[in-house]
């Protein structure tokens, strides 16, 4: 016997040797509600009627993994993949454990794109998946600082964890950010780090060490770290002020620009500091430089392509500092929510002036003796 359910494009494969439950309305209970988690991965996560709600976060973090690797998940979209159940086990009377991949063309390349494992719950008539994340973690230690929880295997840096809830605090009382629960787990590596939240193999990660994965539901933020909590580089602050701001202020809201010039100003980048940063800017763009200019070209002056460092970036730090002090830091949200980035930067230029009178016209001037009055602290 072979079902067939369908994902976003492509159809999913269960085999004949794939062992169906015995209780064939448990099956096709089973396979129908596959199907329709599937096709609902196109909604934002919380819209999924087959997510068992009560891990939500956890699966919502999955579910940035899955989606879209029916259609290829590529720019081009000419690469396709299909989609083949491999596993049911049973885990209790009715509760199971599903495996499924997508295998295809990929990169040139025939192979498996991506596997995931999802626990299935009975509800009510049909079934609700969610992430074995909680299942995986159940037995880690835990260290609890106020709205910050961090979970671990082995040991922890007190140092790190105390001044990183040190900086999260002092953001989300600067950017009177909303009450909600942090939990930060630490994994070894990439490969661990997807294996608990169910992502078994996925190609864009092949030969990766280290990467981190977020979510962030009903007033919950999850955020995992596939690296040793040892990494002295593990909690930074720079990434820190990205994570509060962006569960203050509408992401659709935040000039990048000038959320990184914040970032460099209150929390460094690469593990520099800001006046590292800054002496090294002044240094690389020298004197008599066109300010207008420079922000347009943006120029890396970093160790390297991956350690960049970049001119309109200070230049934002330098004037966030300035409207922090003019006008308090409202006028620096206000800075913030000047929208996406424009060709022109108009929406960037009339935040400016509104908030602070600064323009095209001045903008030189301005920046020079920014430039200076920095210099001399």
């Amino acid at each position: 016997m072979i079902f067939t359910c369908y994902s976003q494009v492509e159809k999913i494969n269960v085999p004949k040797y794939v062992r169906l439950p015995a209780d064939s309305v448990q099956a096709k209970s089973l396979i129908s509600s596959l199907e329709s988690f599937l096709q609902e991965t196109t909604k934002p996560n919380k819209e999924n009627a087959f997510i068992w709600k009560e891990q939500l976060t956890e699966t919502s973090a999955l579910l940035t993994e899955l989606k879209g690797m029916g259609n290829g998940n590529t720019p081009d979209q000419k690469s396709s993949y299909s989609c083949f159940l491999d596993n049911i086990v049973l885990m209790d009377s009715t509760d199971y454990i599903v495996q499924f991949s997508y295998m295809g063309q990929y990169q040139g390349s025939t192979g498996i794109r991506a596997s995931f494992k999802l626990l299935a719950k009975k509800i009510d008539d049909h079934y609700s998946f969610y992430s074995p994340f909680q299942r995986n973690t159940q037995t880690w230690k835990v260290k609890k600082t106020g709205k910050i929880d961090f979970y671990y295997r082995t040991s922890l840096n007190t140092s790190l964890i105390n001044e990183y809830v040190k900086k999260a605090n002092e953001f989300d009382k600067k950017l009177h950010a909303p009450e909600y629960i942090t939990k930060i787990y630490f994994c070894d590596n990439t490969q661990e780090a997807l294996e608990l939240l169910g992502v078994t193999y996925k190609a864009d990660y092949n030969g990766l060490a280290h990467e981190s994965f977020a979510a962030f539901e009903n007033n919950q933020s999850l955020l995992i770290f596939g690296s040793n909590p040892s990494d002295p580089e593990l909690l930074d602050i720079h990434d820190c002020w990205h994570m509060r701001l962006r569960y203050a202020v509408p992401r659709a809201n935040i000039n990048r620009f000038v959320d990184e010039g914040c970032a460099y100003l209150y929390g460094g980048s690469w593990g520099y500091s800001w006046p590292y940063i800054f002496n090294k800017f002044k240094l690389y763009m020298g004197s008599g430089t066109d300010w207008l200019t420079a922000y347009a070209e943006n120029k890396n002056f970093g160790e390297s392509a991956e350690k960049h460092l970049y001119a309109a970036y200070v230049i934002n730090a330098l004037l966030a500092q300035k409207i922090e002090k003019d006008k308090g830091f409202a006028g620096v949200i206000e800075f913030l929510n000047s929208g996406k980035k424009q060709k022109d930067d108009e929406n960037y230029f009339k935040a400016l002036n509104k908030i602070d009178e600064i323009n095209r016209s001045n903008f030189n001037a301005t920046i020079e003796k920014l430039i200076v009055d920095e210099s001399v602290k």
